[in-house]
């Protein structure tokens, strides 16, 4: 055995939700919630698991599900 660490595989999971509604891009009804982090930030979207179109995207926390105490002053 080396002195290097071991490669360890990890999955990431992401907290999906059920919204109502339907795709406009392929009619799909079941709609997704659930935070993206991008190259603007993180952002709380609903995207269509079948075609992965926005249905909607709003900014979210600068550090998404981490809360910063001078975040709330």
């Amino acid at each position: 055995m080396s002195g290097y660490p071991r490669s360890v595989e990890r999955q990431l999971h992401v907290e999906r939700v059920a919204v109502e509604g339907t795709c406009e891009a392929c009619g799909g009804n079941e709609l997704e919630a659930y935070p993206v982090l991008s190259e603007g930030g993180w952002f709380q979207v609903v995207k269509c698991p079948g075609c992965l179109v926005s249905s909607s995207r709003e900014r979210w926390s600068r550090l998404g599900p981490i809360a910063m105490l001078e975040d709330s002053l």
